[in-house]
């Protein structure tokens, strides 16, 4: 199949390579001269499948300006819902694909694809991402694919925030680091919202003598807080998450069938 590249860095370059090797005839071209053709044009002329990856909107934007008919476009980039739905609107075979799982699985084609867009064209062509990709995973929708992998990237990196404020806390209250995250990885983390606030409130004490700033336990707290001044206190912890979802006007619960074999 001849496949169209634009975008050759850290993460393109490895998955042109993989194309190549796969046997597709590629015609490729990088922002910075790089590739086998001289411009994003030449790189989509005449190709059944265009595949960019490139820094953000703007440079994804200013190559759709340039890209003629395709029969399939995926944007492996990092992307804006909005910025996807606009180059969508002017070229429906335009999908929103962005990766997850840097160089190293790029170069091993051990990555997750979410794809947003037009579904039967995601079908078709799931052979070449499958190159690219063992997770490849249709979303929704234009769009639902960047939606996905800004929410995914979120959670890593409020996770990764919380995670620093509990080991600093507990390091410097004396325990061993390894010992600290051994124990932090185990035990239960569900169980009455009352327990929760107890817990929460000790730890930012504790926080409050070593001088360690705990701005996300912070918030937590904040949350169990107004829980409790709702009266649930003997349900579960997790039940804050109702407060959210009236700010956002949306609810995110599921029926539990439709969850079997999503968490296995």
């Amino acid at each position: 199949m001849k496949i169209g590249f634009i975008g050759l860095g850290a993460m393109g370059r490895h998955m042109a390579a993989r194309l190549e090797a796969a046997g597709h005839a590629l015609q490729s071209y990088d922002l910075n001269g790089k590739g086998n053709r001289k411009s994003a044009r030449e790189a989509a002329q005449g190709v059944e499948v265009l595949f960019t990856s490139l820094p953000g909107p703007a440079e994804v934007e200013s190559v759709a300006a340039e890209v003629g008919s395709v029969a399939a476009w995926f944007d492996t980039s990092t992307n804006s819902p909005e910025v996807v739905r606009k180059i969508c609107k002017s070229s429906p075979v335009f999908l929103d694909a962005p990766v997850s799982g840097g160089p190293k699985g790029a170069e091993s084609g051990k990555l997750a694809i979410w794809v947003g867009g037009d579904e039967l064209l995601f079908k078709k062509y799931i052979a070449v991402l499958k190159v690219l990709g063992d997770q490849p995973y249709y979303v929704g929708p234009i769009g639902a694919g960047t939606i996905a992998k800004l929410a995914h990237n979120t959670a890593s990196f409020t996770i990764q925030a919380a995670l620093a404020e509990v080991m600093t806390l507990g390091v410097k209250a004396g325990v061993e680091p390894v010992a600290l995250f051994k124990a932090i990885r185990q035990g239960a983390s569900a169980f009455s919202l009352r327990l929760a606030h107890k817990d929460a409130s000790l730890a930012l004490e504790l926080a409050r003598k070593e001088n360690v700033p705990m701005k996300i336990a912070a918030v937590a707290l904040e949350e169990f807080s107004e829980g409790l001044r709702r009266g649930w206190g003997e349900r579960d912890c997790r039940v804050t998450m109702t407060l959210q979802e009236e700010r956002a006007g949306v609810s995110v619960r599921v029926a539990p069938e439709r969850l079997q074999g999503v968490l296995d």
